[in-house]
């Protein structure tokens, strides 16, 4: 049989930036690249020009995507292969890839099945507040040791139904979580006897209700935001949303189609978007900050997948900034630092475009990659305000010191923070758009986008800066510009940076 290659991928970048050009760039390097204009995802292994120290059997990769015939390529080779490449090219960045993932608030989950009789099930029931109807779908996380995150949890049927192996037909819980799809907010009940076709109630969505991001920014005007651009790097946008306006976008997943940016199933983007510009109206729709904003999709997220590639975010940047894109958002993040996407930041900036990342929701752990990468990132972190989600909802749980000079304010338990945050949004109950109708999420994936669309709309004001040749100079008076509007809500620095945008 022949021998098995170990293979992995790898983004091969120039010195500086993602596309090879200037007088940094060696000749034999940019020849190099556009040598590597042809991808053949399922071609096989070609060989590279390599010097007598190497063997030809490590002299092999298989060209897999590429940003432009002088911009960074996506291979797969062998580890020998790779160190065969550096020595033949010493000024090419060879990065490992990597993955990054969606930053909305994570729900709470079991980590340990709860202990005795686990083959009793206790039947738990889901139903709306409005009329009693079932609540199909939605994830019922039942901890009978919340210190230990011990319990069970179930999906509820059509019938709104689910059955749950909690050691007894009648249990006393520490914590329930109710977390619907869509439609609802989610649930929060402590110390809550559950006894076998115990019956929770959830809130509909009301789409005139005031959350925070309402509270803060209110009603926006028709034409908020008029002539920004924003690309939405993301799980892809809905294009079938009746609040959504998309004018194009491409899917930069391998072995996808690059005309596949809408939703890949996991609503994300969707809702993203309708945070910084849908153009529905309450009571039968939703209103973004910035609903006459162009909005572009850029999908990085693989269909049904919560993972991106570093080598998908730096294509999408590269093809954003090409569109004429005047902010970025990117809700996404968690990954090891990589050279790829920071340097397709980089660039982004050099050319006049603010990219604006998701601080991350690991419960005040340090601010995570991207948004560590301050600047070229501007980093979002999340605050929530008390009386803006309903009575005993999941939101009730997020709400956690510091308190802001109005103590209604409140930084999210879940945010990330540390000195390289330079806005706070809100992201604590969010309304926004999602596949089929709306949902509440929490997150700094919701954040960053409340940032970027109140951006949008003091942008859109702007016209001179707008107007500006597209440089870093253009990127410098943007960021004074948004940077000007933030007002300090006395979190502290790690937490709110220049403060909230108002």
């Amino acid at each position: 049989m022949p021998q098995t290659i170990d293979t992995q991928q790898y983004v091969l970048l120039p010195v500086r930036g993602i596309r090879a050009q200037g007088r940094t760039i060696a000749p034999e390097l940019l020849n190099f690249l556009f040598t590597l204009s042809n991808p053949q995802p399922a071609g096989p292994m070609v060989a590279f020009s390599a010097g007598p120290k190497i063997k030809k059997a490590d002299a092999k990769m298989r060209l897999l995507d590429s940003v432009g015939e002088n911009g960074a390529k996506l291979v797969e080779m062998s580890p020998e292969a790779m160190l065969a490449l550096r020595e033949e090219q010493p000024q090419l960045k060879i990065v490992p890839v990597v993955y990054y993932k969606t930053q909305e608030a994570t729900p709470f989950t079991i980590q340990t099945r709860a202990a005795a009789a686990n083959t009793i099930k206790t039947k738990i029931k889901v139903v709306s507040k409005a009329g009693g109807g079932p609540v199909a779908g939605a994830t019922v996380v039942a901890f009978t040791d919340f210190a230990n995150l011990s319990g069970a949890q179930g999906v509820t049927n059509s019938a709104g139904e689910v059955l749950l192996a909690l050691g007894g037909l009648n249990v006393t819980l520490d914590r329930l979580y109710i977390y619907p799809e869509k439609g609802f907010w989610g649930a929060l009940k402590k110390n809550v006897a559950a006894a076998s076709g115990s019956m929770f109630k959830l809130t509909p969505i009301n789409l005139g209700f005031t959350d925070s991001l309402r509270h803060f920014y209110g009603n926006a005007a028709n034409n908020d935001g008029q002539g920004v651009k924003v690309g939405v790097l993301d799980t892809g946008i809905a294009l079938n949303h009746p609040d959504l306006v998309v004018e194009g976008g491409v899917n930069t997943v391998l072995h996808e189609n690059a005309n596949d940016f809408g939703d890949n199933g996991h609503g994300h983007g969707t809702h993203v978007a309708g945070i910084i510009g849908a153009r529905g109206q309450a009571p039968n729709g939703i209103r973004g900050l910035a609903p006459a904003v162009t909005l572009r999709s850029y999908r990085v997220f693989g269909q049904g997948s919560g993972e991106a590639s570093n080598f998908a975010i730096s294509k999408a940047i590269d093809r954003a900034v090409a569109d004429g894109c005047d902010l970025i958002n990117m809700s996404l993040g968690g990954g090891s630092p990589d050279d790829a996407t920071r340097a397709a930041m980089e660039d982004a900036l050099a050319q006049g475009v603010l990219v604006l990342v998701a601080t991350g929701n690991d419960d005040r752990s340090p601010v995570s990659f991207p948004a560590s990468d301050s600047p070229p990132a501007i980093a979002v972190s999340a605050m929530g305000r008390k009386g803006t989600f309903p009575a005993g909802t999941a939101q009730t749980g997020t709400v956690q010191k510091p308190f802001g000079s109005d103590t209604k304010n409140f930084i999210a338990d879940f945010s990330n923070i540390g000195p390289e945050v330079d806005l706070t949004a809100p992201g604590v109950g969010i309304i926004s758009t999602y596949p089929g109708g709306y949902a509440v999420m929490d997150g700094t994936s919701m954040a960053c986008p409340a940032a970027t669309g109140f951006a949008a709309r003091l942008l859109a004001g702007k016209p001179a800066i707008l107007q500006m040749q597209r440089d870093a100079a253009r990127a410098n008076a943007m960021t004074q510009a948004v940077f000007a509007a933030a007002r300090l809500l006395n979190f502290g620095p790690d937490f709110e940076g220049h403060g909230m945008l108002l």
